[in-house]
């Protein structure tokens, strides 16, 4: 096996991640979504990608979790993985997207959601995972419906906050085309 560029695994996420972005924030229900964990860091070689997705309470999540699978199958060909955490419009935390194509009671033996298939595709797997409140109240970077930054950004997630920014408002121009320091 060749080894890897340090940072490869890194860039690829990033660009994996906003192609998740731009398909999730075309779907109905569909809230805030905002990058966490490992990736808002300057970590060379992280080993995830986070998104918390906000969702509306009669949100199918049927598309999310597809466009989830999708993002988790291209970070594991990279070593990595994916997580997509979701979340009411009250910011709680619900649990993660379904990893299975098949969701609902019956489906898998091993499915350790609380209540496997009450709501379609939502893994509410809180036995295993639990975000701090404040964590899915206040993430670090919101993309999706505008973008907010809490952190100081690493420079190459800053960029695609940028092109975040400039599709929200194409009229905007970058920093350095008003002149100001970059």
């Amino acid at each position: 096996m060749t080894p890897r560029a340090p940072g490869s695994v890194r860039v690829s996420l990033l660009r994996e991640g906003a192609a998740f972005v731009r398909a999730a924030a075309a779907l109905p229900g569909v809230g805030r979504i905002a990058v966490i964990g490992s990736l808002t860091t300057d970590r060379v070689d992280p080993k995830d990608i986070d998104l918390v997705v906000t969702v509306a309470d009669q949100a199918d999540l049927a598309p999310l979790a597809a466009a989830a699978r999708r993002l988790q199958g291209r970070a594991q060909s990279l070593g990595a993985g994916a997580d997509v955490f979701l979340a009411d419009l009250a910011a709680r935390y619900l649990g993660r997207t379904c990893p299975w194509r098949q969701c609902g009671p019956g489906w898998r033996v091993s499915c350790d959601a609380r209540h496997c298939g009450r709501r379609p595709y939502l893994h509410d797997d809180l036995d295993t995972v639990r975000l701090a409140p404040a964590l899915v109240a206040e993430p670090p970077l919101e993309l999706h419906p505008a973008v907010v930054r809490r952190v100081t950004l690493p420079a190459d997630l800053e960029v695609i906050a940028a092109e975040f920014e400039r599709a929200a408002d194409p009229g905007a121009r970058t920093p350095s085309a008003r002149g100001d320091a970059a």
